[in-house]
């Protein structure tokens, strides 16, 4: 397993700047996640990774070797392409094989290669077969098998499920995530997707504009985001314009309970409060007491499973999610009450 690193990697298109003030560890065996909205750098800084791209600042480290100056063809990097760039006139063989053929592979080695690829990927037997005559999701796994042909030293995956239906997409996610760890192969993703990088990914890169934001533990970034942009791109997120007040915020004329605030926030200073949907409650009725944040349902959405209600506070729409059965029946227009439980208030400085 192979460890690459990041050191004050910049890259510039004449004044346009795509990627800055990158440093970053990928630990050895794991898969990290490049992630973001389009345009934050994140396929530029993998293909700087690949060599495909030379930084106009910084080293790109494998193992601690410099390897910056090193073309692509001499990283001995795997890497599967949004678009799969498979062969059409070829064989699935073919295609698996090219990598080794092209470096001067004996063909019975080749062969033997080829067999035992594709008994990895779950395909046996289908060497001879056209890529025209299999399923996007074959194919996909058919890319991969190539990308793994020379035993790479890492695996790089530029959104390689995107072409794919939304079931298709979520069954590959999690076999591709499986292989990776059975071959303990150090990986890096680039996707937009935030489900895929929380089901696929050790380590998420956060990344917007053209810097990385955070990186983290899926459920760390999720539950404790550095930053506004990251909680308002990572999952859903109900972001309330607050103050901070002595025993909490202050929202809507209210105090709301927060166990913590980041540190230098003097009370009176303008902050977000962030609470997930699965943490905010929903009640029917106002309470007497005067408990919670009074609220009219704007609108609801049965899911199946669970219910999804948006609610109107004070000038802000909030999203609350409950399972079916923990939610009581609620109506558009209805005056509900808001309870945030003081444990699930993360606030942000504004």
């Amino acid at each position: 397993m192979h460890e690459l690193r990041l050191e004050g990697v910049r890259k510039a298109y004449g004044p346009v700047l795509a990627v800055t003030d990158v440093d970053l560890l990928v630990p050895a065996g794991e898969l990290v996640c490049f992630l973001g909205p389009s345009g934050c750098g994140k396929t530029t800084l993998l293909r700087i990774v690949a060599g495909l791209e030379a930084p106009s600042a910084g080293r790109v480290l494998l193992d601690e070797a410099d390897i910056t100056p090193v073309p692509t063809d001499r990283r001995q990097f795997g890497m599967v392409f949004q678009s799969l760039a498979l062969f059409g006139h070829l064989s699935i063989g073919d295609n698996i094989a090219y990598p080794l053929r092209i470096r001067g592979v004996p063909a019975a080695r080749r062969r033997a290669r080829v067999e035992e690829l594709l008994e990895l990927v779950r395909l046996p037997g289908v060497a001879e077969r056209s890529v025209t005559q299999i399923s996007g999701g074959q194919r996909q796994r058919i890319a991969i098998a190539r990308a793994l042909a020379m035993e790479p030293k890492l695996l790089l995956l530029d959104e390689p499920l995107s072409a794919l239906d939304a079931k298709l997409r979520e069954a590959m996610q999690i076999e591709l995530r499986l292989l990776q760890q059975r071959l303990g192969i150090t990986s890096v993703l680039v996707t937009h997707d935030q489900r895929e990088a929380m089901t696929m990914a050790d380590r998420i890169v956060v990344m917007g504009e053209r810097r990385i934001q955070q990186v983290g533990r899926p459920l760390d970034i999720y539950r404790n985001p550095a930053n506004t942009f990251v909680a308002d791109f990572i999952g859903t997120s109900n972001l309330l314009p607050v103050r901070l007040a002595p025993g909490g915020v202050r929202f809507a004329d209210r105090v709301v309970q927060v166990d913590r605030v980041p540190a230098g926030l003097a009370d009176g200073a303008a902050a977000t409060l962030l609470v997930r949907p699965e943490e905010l409650h929903v009640r029917p009725g106002l309470d007497a007491a005067g408990a919670g944040l009074p609220a009219r349902v704007a609108f609801v959405r049965d899911l199946g499973s669970i219910v999804e209600v948006h609610v109107d506070c004070a000038g802000s729409r909030l999203v609350a999610t409950a399972l079916r059965k923990d939610q009581p029946p609620l109506a558009p227009g209805q005056e509900v009450a808001l309870d945030l439980p003081a444990e699930a208030c993360v606030v942000l400085a504004a």
